[in-house]
């Protein structure tokens, strides 16, 4: 187990299966905030939802593949970062988030995610890292120019979330272009 200071009162360490409980009232708190910037699967009710969004993770994770990481602010699960996609094959991976609105503001997000770059790039080797996000989120494109990514392009009317479809912006950075987060 492991535990990264994000400063004298965050924290930033991996959300396991055994969290469940934790994350499932925390899922209470967040889930209308976040539900029209996240996947629908990620949004989960109850003790079983979230026992098996962890458990999803937990099987990627032991295969090499998708990782997630808790915030915890004030020793309370306030949000946290993934890789939504991680694959050491091709290089490439790609960083999601969510955060309770009580939380926002405080730089936990893009903290977290120059953590999980640094590991990406300095200690996997990978190449390129992408964040995903509605076109209309503008907190999430926010993120990902602090994170230095480049946007490439939009994915038109390719997110849909009940019967209506958003565009999606594609960002992303290279190692090359990634300096290492300064603590």
């Amino acid at each position: 187990m492991f535990a990264l200071s994000l400063s004298d009162t965050a924290e930033l360490r991996p959300l396991e299966v055994w969290n469940a409980s934790e994350f499932a009232d925390h899922m209470d708190r967040a889930r209308e905030h976040i539900r029209p910037w996240v996947g629908p699967s990620f949004v989960t009710e109850g003790l079983a939802g979230a026992h098996a969004t962890l458990s999803r993770y937990a099987e990627q994770t032991a295969r090499d593949g998708a990782r997630i990481f808790g915030i915890w602010h004030g020793g309370v699960l306030v949000g946290g970062v993934m890789f939504v996609e991680f694959n050491p094959a091709s290089g490439t991976c790609e960083l999601g988030c969510w955060l309770q609105p009580d939380a926002e503001g405080l730089g936990l997000i893009t903290l977290s995610c120059r953590a999980l770059l640094d590991w990406a790039f300095g200690v996997r080797g990978m190449h390129r890292a992408e964040w995903r996000c509605r076109a209309d989120n503008a907190r999430s494109a926010d993120v990902a120019r602090r994170l230095g990514m480049t946007l490439e392009g939009v994915l038109r009317q390719s997110w849909k979330i009940g019967d209506t479809f958003h565009d999606k912006q594609v960002w992303s950075i290279l190692r090359s272009e990634s300096a290492p987060a300064r603590g």
